[in-house]
């Protein structure tokens, strides 16, 4: 754990989401400078999670995360993620798989899955010494990220045409 202006870090799922996109994004989170919450694209996916999966239980917090589903299915615990598109499924992976960490931190065995409603698509995420590996790495580089004194230079990527810091990054 580091600090910020004297606060105390973690990496959160959402850290570890946005590192597999943009790692600018990843600093100006962490730093707390907050896109436009009127973002169509992020109201877009809050619609989506709020109205996807009703009658399945939602929102489970724990310690700093917030998990989007979670039920008991054939005498396993499944954990998931809701997402608008599997276009950034990678990213998506990766986060569940922090969950999945997290939970088995707690002693806690899950699986997790990701869904697309509108693609109709569920992708089952294990958490495999490979991942555990690999988010271990991307953790320590969030780190170090977020501990420079400004954000890393904006770049662009094809995600920047949708993203709620575009006038920040490009104006």
């Amino acid at each position: 754990m580091i600090l910020i202006d004297n606060h105390k870090f973690t990496v959160t799922g959402t850290l570890i989401w946005y590192y597999y996109i943009c790692h600018r994004e990843v600093w100006l989170i962490a730093h707390q400078l907050e896109a436009r919450q009127d973002n169509p694209f992020l109201e877009l996916g809050r619609f989506l999670q709020e109205q996807s999966y009703q009658r399945e239980r939602k929102s489970v917090r724990l310690e700093n995360v917030e998990i989007d589903l979670i039920k008991r299915q054939d005498g396993e615990i499944v954990v998931a993620e809701v997402k608008k598109s599997s276009r950034f499924e990678k990213s998506a992976i990766m986060q569940l798989a922090f969950y999945l960490k997290l939970l088995q931190e707690y002693g806690i065995t899950a699986r997790g899955e990701l869904r697309f409603p509108k693609e109709k698509k569920r992708v089952v995420v294990e958490l495999t010494p490979d991942r555990l590996e690999e988010l271990q790495n991307a953790e320590a580089d969030i780190r170090r990220i977020i501990a420079l004194p400004k954000p890393p230079l904006e770049q662009w990527i094809p995600m920047c045409r949708n993203c709620a810091y575009r006038e920040f990054c490009w104006s």
